[in-house]
């Protein structure tokens, strides 16, 4: 009796192994000769755009079946476009990864009606970096530190993508909360078109992310006379020379509710240029995904790419995104009345 008992139990578990080999098998095989698409929510010439475009070309070799990757720019709104089509309209069949802001998720939190997602929904990939804001301004300004910003009576107008955008959002927390006086110039695609705005002094300066502007905005910061780009003002202590000394953004907001709110904002900068599929997408594609970025933020030829073209990489996993967004999205009653003013367009 115990034999036959035996017998069957070993059977059952034949089975089983049986059974879940043949789905990981399956899982496996199904990136074989597959292309897998990388929409980008903002234009090309930018961080985002150069953050996937270097992360698409070593990501399909850490992938069972080693696909293709192609990478596609979808912009609009600061890349809410791109947000919305990845949960509402994209395939949810892991062949379709949406990059785009991840300050999103705090107009979700927000309560704003133009965010027509979950965050906590999506299948988090994973980011390759963290951000850190930072604000810049031209030397034709005249102005060259915070000090002269505050002291100067004139408007400045800051390039902007679209409301959600560091771009956006932070000049406009700085006027709430240390009196600057900015006016924000939305629109713009992406970095590239801010940074072709600054030249021609269409607008005298940006707030976006250090990481991003150590690399892309490097001809400006790197030119004579007013041509020149010069950092101000940053969110946390970097070691580059440009910007290690500089005013950190928590120390000169004054007061606990604003700064406790500026630190809810800035919780979405812990995970930056966020990789993510549709909601739906099977688990075990998400899975190899996870795996497969989390291999190439390892990878030595990605890594060399990443520091000749000074991408910064600091890697966030989608588990700990998924932390993140949920950290954002239980925002305190309070910071959400001080943040409000940020989940409606400003009137021009």
């Amino acid at each position: 009796m115990k034999a036959k008992l035996w017998s069957s139990i070993a059977v059952v578990a034949g089975l089983v192994f049986l059974a879940t080999a043949s789905v990981q098998s399956s899982t496996h095989d199904f990136y074989k000769s597959k292309t897998i698409r990388f929409v980008v929510g903002l234009a090309p010439g930018g961080g985002y755009d150069l953050s996937a475009r270097t992360v698409g070309r070593h990501m399909g070799k850490h992938i069972p079946g080693n696909p293709t990757i192609v990478v596609e720019n979808m912009t609009g709104a600061g890349s809410l476009i791109a947000a919305n089509y990845t949960y509402n309209s994209a395939k949810s069949d892991g062949l379709f990864v949406g990059i785009w802001n991840s300050a999103l998720v705090l107009r979700q939190a927000l309560g704003d009606k133009a965010m027509r997602f979950d965050a906590r929904k999506f299948g988090w990939i994973g980011a390759p970096t963290k951000g850190t804001p930072h604000c810049s301004i031209m030397a034709h300004t005249g102005l060259k530190t915070l000090k002269d910003v505050l002291a100067t009576d004139r408007e400045i107008k800051m390039g902007s993508t679209g409301p959600g955008s560091t771009y956006d959002d932070t000049p406009r927390i700085l006027n709430q909360t240390i009196g600057t006086k900015f006016k924000v110039v939305s629109g713009y695609e992406g970095t590239g078109p801010i940074l072709v705005a600054m030249r021609r002094k269409e607008v005298d300066g940006g707030c976006w992310g250090w990481e991003s502007a150590r690399t892309t905005g490097r001809a400006l910061l790197d030119a004579r006379g007013d041509d020149r780009l010069i950092p101000f003002l940053i969110h946390r202590r970097e070691p580059d020379p440009e910007v290690k000394d500089l005013p950190l953004i928590p120390e000169v907001i004054k007061g606990e509710d604003n700064l406790s709110a500026y630190r809810t904002w800035a919780g979405t900068y812990e995970f930056q240029r966020p990789f993510t599929v549709p909601p739906g997408t099977p688990k075990e594609r998400l899975l190899l995904l996870r795996k497969g970025f989390a291999a190439t933020m390892k990878d030595p030829e990605f890594i060399a790419e990443a520091e000749k073209s000074k991408l910064e990489i600091t890697y966030v996993s989608g588990e700990e995104v998924d932390k993140y967004v949920d950290q954002v999205l239980s925002i305190t009653s309070k910071a959400r009345e001080l943040l409000d003013f940020l989940a409606t367009k400003p009137k021009k």
